[in-house]
């Protein structure tokens, strides 16, 4: 049976995509800089609150509740931006979760100037699976190698381009 892929502008993040979201970043109730020369981080991945006060290392710890919504607030947001970034671009539902999770992840303006984004604007859509493959640094550091996998390390941003990209090729089928 063939699928149809869906205009980006009706789409929106899936539960199963939100609670990915969720899952690939962890719950961490106090603030915490996840991996070497990343910044203070709480909840689900969330940098900042809702009104763009960046999260603080001295600040309060919140419920899981709060983390929760504190995730939907700025991803709700966030999506937004990720839609307008893809006029005219039809999608699987798995595809438009996956990006937008990169998208939360790395950034817009990452996202913005990415060959993904590229690729997708022109109906190449195996090409930007493979794309997702080119992400795999952080604060420098190549996270695909071993010898960046420790206490504070980013193995989880390679592990976690791996799955995207494996969840990639398997929508395209």
């Amino acid at each position: 049976m063939s699928r149809t892929r869906q205009a980006v502008a009706v789409l929106t993040l899936s539960a199963a995509g939100f609670l990915g979201w969720v899952a690939g970043e962890g719950l961490v109730l106090t603030p915490h800089i996840p991996t070497q020369g990343d910044v203070p981080t709480i909840g689900a991945g969330s940098t900042r609150y809702e009104d763009g006060t960046p999260v603080r290392l001295t600040d309060p710890p919140i419920t899981r509740e709060r983390a929760l919504q504190l995730a939907r607030n700025l991803h709700s947001e966030e999506e937004e931006r990720f839609r307008a970034s893809l006029p005219g671009v039809s999608l699987h539902q798995e595809e438009y979760d996956l990006y937008l999770d990169f998208s939360g992840q790395f950034g817009i303006g990452n996202w913005r100037s990415s060959s993904m984004r590229r690729y997708l604007l022109v109906g190449e859509y195996r090409q930007a699976c493979e794309a997702l493959l080119r992400w795999r640094r952080q604060a420098g550091r190549d996270c695909s190698l071993p010898q960046n996998w420790g206490p504070k390390g980013c193995r989880g941003v390679w592990t976690r381009q791996q799955e995207r990209h494996r969840k990639c090729l398997e929508a395209q089928r």
